[in-house]
């Protein structure tokens, strides 16, 4: 029986894949500390690496990461010693004055702010017509659906993160049967991790294939079904 200890992921800035689809949102990260406002947007799909970006530009910034629901309380509380935040997950609500403040005395210590939803800042259900004025004005990157090249850069990355070889013919086999999302190959490089241990077997094309049938997956994200 495998048994799940986990893994780390490789977070940092050099780890991070840049494409088209996430180009822009790298470029405003590097752009800080000389960002035109107190704060930043980033949104896009699930699983699209917004967590990702959030998660470099934390290393760098020195920022805290919370969810929306855990940004309660006083701002200086909920900051402590830092002065930059990360806050995600938007779109599901928040205590609005409670983030409302947070805002301003980040604002007056020049701090930073970035944060990150599914859909932009103005289609977030923010009330408080003075906090999402606010949210509206900050500038805002969407992060779009990843390319082939991409989820290939990325399932070999997460093939590394938990120190397994995997062959090139592999991956290509792979790439054009999963969905267009990253999550899509999170849960396939974890089924082929788990039946690997589990069957003792060399990660290889029939062994992928019997993954790809046993998650439900018979074709291809793009066209008819493949061998």
């Amino acid at each position: 029986m495998p048994l799940d200890f986990g893994h780390r992921a490789a977070l940092g800035r050099e780890d991070l894949l840049v494409a088209p689809s996430n180009r822009d949102a790298v470029a405003w990260l590097d752009l800080w500390p000389d960002w035109p406002a107190p704060g930043l947007v980033i949104h896009g799909p699930e699983a699209s690496g917004k967590t990702h970006l959030a998660h470099v530009w934390q290393i760098r910034s020195g920022a805290r990461l919370l969810r929306a629901a855990d940004v309660v309380g006083a701002a200086p509380t909920i900051l402590g010693e830092a002065r930059t935040l990360v806050i995600e997950g938007l779109e599901q609500g928040v205590d609005e004055r409670a983030l409302f403040h947070l805002y301003n005395y980040l604002a007056g210590e020049g701090g930073s702010l970035l944060l990150t939803g599914l859909v932009p800042a103005v289609r977030w259900p923010v009330r408080l017509p003075d906090l999402r004025s606010r949210l509206a004005a900050l500038p805002a990157v969407a992060v779009g659906p990843p390319d082939d090249a991409l989820i290939e850069a990325v399932m070999v990355k997460q093939f590394a993160d938990r120190q397994l070889r995997v062959s090139p013919d592999i991956v290509a086999y792979l790439v054009p049967r999963l969905e267009r999302s990253l999550a899509g190959v999170r849960r396939m490089v974890e089924a082929l991790d788990t039946a690997a241990l589990a069957e003792r077997r060399a990660i290889t094309i029939p062994l992928a294939r019997e993954v790809l049938h046993r998650l439900g997956i018979s074709g291809t994200g793009v066209g008819p079904p493949g061998p």
